[in-house]
């Protein structure tokens, strides 16, 4: 007999909790009547009456928890609460809003039972806008060239990489880059993500290009490398510019009057250098940001 813990990052998803619950228990005790179960919520300082919804699952049934925040810290800080509060033989991280069907948990049950440390469920179809489905491409793409093309979210971990991954102390996370940074055995199945029915995604285009730019100066240094190989081009086409300059100076032609190429000159690499300045202002503000120690989450309440 094992003991599963599922968690949901939840925020603003009224409406969408108790038929989620309901179709999660008929899963559990259908599938897997000798497994003990948690359903871990944890409420990101959600404004509309999620939490008042997931108070009364708890009254019906004690295997529900609730983790509730102080305010709003982000999804990934709410995933990250629910992993270091899960006490499962495995973890599985889903979405709140019925667009991970529960009916998928099943199958990642089972590849566990069958030896596997991590199942991963990845998108093969979107119930979301084309602009949605382009963006995540492109940002899976750039991201983890390795990962399956419609990216994921959905995954199942066995307690081993699961106390690997919790073992991680940065701030600054990008959880999908973990599991397969952490090296063990992965299983990838395909789903299907369902349209939202129930409420309004929270997740615009401005979080999801936040997060891709969070998780891009995380994990890559590129920008750094991209920085360096500009500026050495910016140099060697100023050298050669200024051998140009100095023939047509003693040749007594000199190629203009006045200060215009000088002020293109001056913007173009005044530029260059401002956006390599920034680059490095970001780092080191991550750098900063990590010295400091802040926690990831402030936990208002446990109902465990």
């Amino acid at each position: 007999m094992s003991h599963i813990s599922i968690c949901f990052a939840v925020y603003q998803n009224q409406g969408s909790l108790t038929p989620l619950y309901e179709r999660m228990i008929y899963e559990l005790t259908t599938h897997f009547p000798l497994h003990t179960y948690e359903l871990l919520f944890v409420n990101d300082g959600s404004r509309d009456d999620s939490l008042a919804e997931l108070l009364a699952l708890r009254k019906r049934d004690d295997n529900v928890k609730i983790i509730s925040f102080s305010r709003n810290f982000g999804q990934m800080a709410a995933i990250l609460a629910g992993w270091d509060n899960a006490s499962g033989d495995c973890v599985i991280n889903m979405a709140a809003d019925l667009q991970d069907p529960p009916e998928q948990c099943t199958l990642m049950i089972k590849e566990w039972e069958q030896g596997s440390d991590i199942v991963i469920s990845y998108r093969i179809s979107h119930g979301t806008s084309v602009s949605k489905k382009i963006t995540s491409k492109i940002f899976y793409k750039l991201m983890l060239p390795d990962a399956p093309p419609g990216g994921f979210d959905f995954t199942l971990l066995d307690r081993g990489p699961m106390n690997a991954i919790n073992s991680l102390k940065e701030r600054h996370r990008f959880y999908q880059y973990d599991i397969l940074w952490a090296g063990f055995r992965v299983k990838y199945i395909p789903y299907h993500k369902l349209e939202r029915q129930i409420g309004k995604s929270q997740y615009d285009f401005f979080k999801r290009f936040g997060n891709f730019y969070s998780g891009f100066l995380n994990v890559s240094y590129f920008p750094l490398r991209l920085m360096t190989i500009i500026g050495g081009i910016v140099a060697l086409s100023g050298f050669a510019y200024a051998v140009t300059i100095i023939q047509v100076y003693f040749m007594n032609k000199t190629p203009f009057q006045g200060w215009a190429p000088i002020m293109i000159l001056i913007l173009v690499i005044g530029g260059l250098i401002m956006l390599m300045l920034g680059m490095l202002g970001e780092y080191i503000w991550r750098i900063l940001d990590e010295v400091k120690g802040r926690p990831n989450y402030i936990i208002k309440e446990k109902i465990l």
